[in-house]
């Protein structure tokens, strides 16, 4: 009997070592099981990526915004749009390296300076994270594409419209922007190499810049207090031209002195119709948000992409501003933004 009791323990015993073996292979089964689900998961996950501009205040960066957002409901991907104050430096790095650091697959990037980013992009591309530039150009070559305006061509058409206005003589002043920032330096640059060829024309002043809205308006103040007699004048950017045109208002002088612009908000195009702004150049901002964005999701979906694509490009008149091409530049549909 106790034969039979022992061998009856025993075998007991056995089936417990069976059960737990059992159990627990079925629990490393599970487990593996489950990680291999969480990992096909992220991999066939929706793409997130980031749309990062100079600033969000200015017209111009809505008018990006809904081109981008535009792509983004094409593409079915997921677009966050991350930007800073206007011109900031420093918090565009701070946005860049935290966006790079597993927030998104992809960045759309305008870059606030060309050199100080080139450090945050490479970076990025080191944490598998790419870069498509757009608006303005960027130091190096971490980036995968750079879509813009030919921005310097932008300024010669500037210059050669101003000088076609003056009549080829009279005094000229030039308001910059913000030094580092490559698209209106290089609008810069155009407008002095195109003004120049003018040899009536005299240039009293190019060295002041102004980065935001309230700089620029208090710059042009003591501008046209300091030349008085100026006849042409251009500015490179939506905030530089805004402030320049209240500057010109508040003086009595809109539509005296000759006023050429870069880009279009309500208040410059409310000029333009006045005849206080005798031209803008405008460029299609909706359209370098759309096919930027296009892009980067082209990129990480493993094509081929242009390396530097030009967006369209023209000069607005009072004269020309309904027709339909160039309306379409001054006004642009943003009604998906309230949506």
């Amino acid at each position: 009997m106790r034969h039979s009791i022992g061998r009856f323990l025993r075998a007991l015993s056995s089936c417990r070592r069976l059960l737990t073996a059992l159990l627990l292979t079925g629990f490393v089964a599970v487990g593996l099981s489950s990680c291999g689900g969480d990992a096909g998961a992220a991999k066939s996950g929706r793409l997130r990526v980031a749309v990062v501009p100079k600033g969000t205040s200015h017209d111009f960066w809505q008018s990006v915004r809904a081109g981008a957002m535009q792509a983004a409901a094409k593409l079915d991907v997921d677009m966050d749009w991350q930007g800073g104050p206007e011109g900031d430096r420093a918090a565009q790095i701070r946005l860049v390296e935290t966006l790079a650091n597993g927030r998104v697959q992809g960045i759309l990037l305008a870059p606030v300076d060309a050199r100080a980013l080139q450090a945050p992009v490479e970076e990025a591309k080191r944490a598998g994270v790419p870069t498509v530039v757009f608006d303005s150009a960027l130091d190096g070559d971490a980036h995968v594409g750079f879509i813009a305006t030919d921005n310097k061509r932008g300024g010669e058409l500037a210059g050669e419209k101003l000088g076609e206005l003056l009549g080829g003589k009279g005094k000229v002043l030039m308001l910059r922007f913000q030094e580092g920032s490559a698209s209106t330096m290089a609008r810069e640059q155009g407008f002095l190499g195109a003004i120049g060829k003018f040899d009536g024309i005299t240039l009293v002043s190019d060295n002041q810049h102004a980065g935001t809205l309230d700089a620029a308006r208090t710059k042009s103040d003591a501008l046209l207090l300091a030349h008085a007699d100026v006849d042409g004048i251009f500015c490179p950017n939506e905030s530089t031209a805004h402030g320049m045109l209240a500057a010109l208002e508040a003086v009595g002088k809109a539509g005296v002195v000759k006023f050429v612009g870069f880009d279009a908000n309500p208040e410059l195009l409310s000029g333009l119709e006045k005849g206080h702004i005798d031209a803008l150049v405008v460029q299609d901002p909706v359209a370098m948000g759309r096919r930027g964005l296009e892009l980067l999701v082209a990129h990480l979906r493993g094509e081929t992409i242009e390396p530097v694509v030009h967006t369209a490009l023209c000069v607005a008149t009072p004269q020309n501003r309904e027709q339909p091409e160039i309306a379409a530049l001054l006004r642009p549909d943003l009604s998906i933004l309230k949506r």
